[in-house]
């Protein structure tokens, strides 16, 4: 007996080594600073592999029609009207306070309207058959049990959700997780746990996505991988509303911007219309030798303001034409720079003035 008890112990110790091992090559490097290498690395999916089209009925248009939100006298959110279409990615921007995250919670159904409407497919949020299949959002930072692994907190949406249970690990492979997976919330960093949201807002492959600040916590590199994500799932034909104060990255990655101050809508449509809108026109950046004869030039077409450096703006003719000019006049150029309002320039303009209240 006593023999026997022994190799158990020997043989259960040897195991449990084996199993420590095992995890230990399993488990993540972590980088200084609490962050995950690439999730493109060892093997590690691209961005949508494995991602099949949406499963949820509809094409997914988000309508807000007259939204209207008070709390006592203070109104939050003023009439507020506009479209999110399916296949694109619209930018929803604002400054602080302007009405932003209540609207994404008077959509998801975690505020009641004071008036007006906001549906997905002609209906409310509430009002959706099996909604986890339907839509998806990472609102006000993602949130799990501290104890729980992320796979654990993924399998627990599953089985809410009627979602197979092998959903979880997919996601977890997806956003660069699948080692981290098996490790407590509690031990993530903030971008680690920005990446577990956006799985769980995948979880049921849904075809509306709803994110609030998803880029907050990501490296540079988690950026370049969560913008090459949200462009994907707009081409696979989902509808994709992303609110974000990295104006540059929205301007690289929106079809279309909404922009609101104080509660109420400033600007609606494509990002070059909204861009073309800006009073302040394109003007060109032009460094010379010689700036009064090109400035004579160009004669009345042109509109010359003194830059920097004694370079000059010029506004009323392109590029080509000022370049022209030189040429005809024997005048050489230093630099010729076309410089056009950027997202930046738009939002300041038309939200500058937008205290926070």
């Amino acid at each position: 007996m006593i023999i026997l008890a022994v190799l158990l112990l020997i043989g259960g110790g040897v195991y449990w080594l084996s199993r420590r091992q095992a995890r230990r090559a399993g488990e993540p490097t972590i980088l200084r600073g609490g962050t995950l290498p690439s999730p493109l690395a060892d093997g590690a999916s691209a961005p949508l592999a494995g991602m099949p089209a949406p499963s949820g009925g509809g094409p997914g248009r988000v309508v807000l029609s007259g939204l209207t939100k008070r709390f006592g006298e203070l109104t939050a959110v003023d009439g507020l009207s506009f479209t999110v279409e399916p296949g694109r990615v619209t930018g929803f921007l604002g400054p602080n306070g302007a009405g932003k995250t209540t609207t994404l919670r008077m959509l998801l159904g975690l505020a009641q309207p004071t008036a007006g409407s906001a549906t997905i497919d002609g209906s409310r949020y509430a009002e959706l058959d099996r909604p986890i299949r339907r839509v998806g959002a990472v609102l006000e930072g993602a949130a799990a049990h501290r104890g729980r692994t992320g796979r654990d907190h993924l399998r627990v949406l599953c089985r809410a959700g009627g979602v197979p249970l092998e959903r979880a690990d997919e996601i977890l492979e997806m956003v660069g997780l699948s080692a981290a997976g098996r490790r407590p919330f509690k031990g993530y960093s903030l971008g680690m746990r920005q990446r577990l949201g956006i799985a769980a807002a995948l979880i049921g492959n849904p075809g509306v996505l709803v994110l609030d600040e998803p880029a907050n916590g990501l490296d540079p590199e988690g950026i370049r991988w969560l913008r090459d994500l949200v462009r994907g799932l707009a081409d696979q034909g989902r509808t994709v509303l992303v609110s974000s104060h990295l104006l540059a990255q929205v301007q690289a990655l929106a079809d279309d911007v909404v922009i609101i101050a104080h509660g109420k809508l400033v600007a609606d449509g494509t990002v070059d219309s909204v861009l073309d809108s800006l009073a302040r026109p394109t003007r060109t950046l032009v460094r010379t030798p010689e700036p009064d004869k090109l400035t004579a030039e160009l004669g009345d077409t042109a509109l010359v303001t003194p830059a920097a450096d004694g370079d000059l703006y010029i506004v009323g003719v392109d590029a080509a034409a000022i370049g022209d000019a030189a040429r005809r006049a024997g005048i050489s150029l230093l630099q010729l720079t076309t410089e056009r309002p950027d997202l930046e320039d738009v939002f300041l303009e038309l939200t500058g003035q937008a205290a926070i209240r």
